[in-house]
């Protein structure tokens, strides 16, 4: 077994890097936390997030077949309800996702 320190000291080698990139951003990110920025992105950052997914869900969205549309249009008002009844971005996003999961895995699966 003559390969298993050289085995050894590159798993350990591999781990401190692999832990030292991990930790560099939090280190040099530290001062930010204090900061106007980082305060002003996580104030707007949800709303972004949820402009963002919401193109994406409409973006090839079936105009032609209103039918075909159904799921994602009720998943989208099932979205935007929770929203405005919860102001939670994370229960927004989860609940409407469900609803779209469902409905298009079971009433409107064959279209």
């Amino acid at each position: 077994m003559p390969d298993t320190p050289y085995l050894l000291a590159a798993i350990g080698v591999s781990a401190a890097v692999t832990w030292g990139l991990r930790a560099l951003p939090f280190a040099a990110l530290a001062p930010l936390r204090s900061s106007a920025v980082l305060h002003f992105l996580s104030v707007r950052m949800p709303v972004g997030v949820m402009v963002i997914l919401t193109v994406y869900s409409l973006r090839d969205l079936p105009l032609a077949g209103p039918l075909r549309a159904t799921p994602t249009l009720l998943a989208l008002a099932a979205t935007l309800g929770l929203h405005l009844w919860r102001r939670n971005a994370v229960l927004s996003i989860l609940g409407g996702t469900a609803v779209h999961v469902a409905l298009a895995s079971t009433l409107f699966a064959h279209m």
